[in-house]
């Protein structure tokens, strides 16, 4: 892998209002990147302005949307995408995400709902997408996300996701939790979808805890702590991939920051260990 199709590199974690104060107090060495949701930023001054300011000054930064509504069919927000091309440009993020999915039709949804597997939607959101890229002026990279169910498919997942990055010409955001729970859920092999992702298109990770609704029902909820079989998956992910940089995602219960830092602290470690291991091949080959 081309260490200079990443933004940034290392580890990182999801900026949350309530880590803003242990993360100034604790300064960890260990995160070395960070990630918020533009619309919980944009606009906001005083206090919080300057706190995040505070942050974006002192590490590099990706960007992870919530309302872009790729899929909607209602036309895309032009004056949000203006607004977000100021905000990106004036905090210095290194890239935009967003989740190959919708969350609006003439209003907000507020829940992240599966775009139809169909060819008619692939051409539909591409389009969507080259649009916003040439908006903001540069590439965005669409998440694998979860779902439950599948209305109107067409074609299978992988394919649908594969077709959209050709067509559009943009890049991915790798979520492993996501991955894993849909496997589950549509009962798939999850390695092999991880193997299809074109892997010159990633270009961070996510990783995330999940809650078990039941046997055959998971629900993607970021407010978990990792279970051993995402983290089986996340080792087989660097194995595949290489030790492409990655950020844990906390959104509720979040507890306290030394429990976080020990999540961050396995994902150095199985990156370094992914590292070291791609050195000696090199070396060997």
């Amino acid at each position: 892998m081309n260490s200079a199709q990443y933004p940034v590199e290392g580890t990182g974690l999801g900026l949350r209002r309530t880590l803003l104060g242990p993360l100034a107090e604790a300064n960890p060495s260990q995160i070395d990147f960070m990630e918020i949701a533009p619309e919980n930023w944009i606009g906001v001054g005083g206090t919080l302005g300057k706190q995040l300011r505070h942050f974006t000054e002192r590490y590099p930064f990706v960007s992870h949307g919530l309302s872009l509504s790729i899929g909607s069919p209602s036309p895309l927000d032009m004056d949000f995408l203006a607004k977000l091309k100021g905000f990106l440009k004036d905090h210095n993020i290194r890239t935009y995400t967003e989740h190959l999915s919708y969350c609006s039709d003439t209003g907000h949804l507020y829940d992240l709902l599966p775009i139809p597997f169909t060819e008619e939607a692939v051409k539909y959101v591409a389009e969507r997408i080259r649009i916003v890229q040439d908006t903001l002026e540069q590439r965005i990279a669409m998440e694998n996300v979860s779902y439950y169910a599948a209305p109107g498919q067409e074609m299978a997942e992988i394919d649908f996701i594969n077709a959209v990055l050709e067509e559009a010409d943009c890049d991915l955001l790798l979520d492993v939790n996501n991955i894993y729970v849909n496997s589950i859920n549509h009962r798939y092999d999850a390695e092999a979808y991880l193997k299809a992702l074109p892997a010159e298109r990633v270009v961070y990770m996510h990783v995330a805890g999940h809650y078990q609704e039941a046997e055959d029902l998971i629900v993607d909820t970021h407010g978990a702590d990792i279970i051993d079989p995402v983290w089986q998956l996340l080792d087989k992910t660097y194995e595949h991939l290489g030790a492409v940089p990655t950020l844990l995602e906390r959104d509720f219960n979040i507890p306290p920051l030394a429990e976080l830092l020990q999540e961050i602290d396995t994902i150095s470690s199985m990156q370094e260990k992914w590292s070291r291991r791609n050195a000696q091949q090199s070396v060997q080959g």
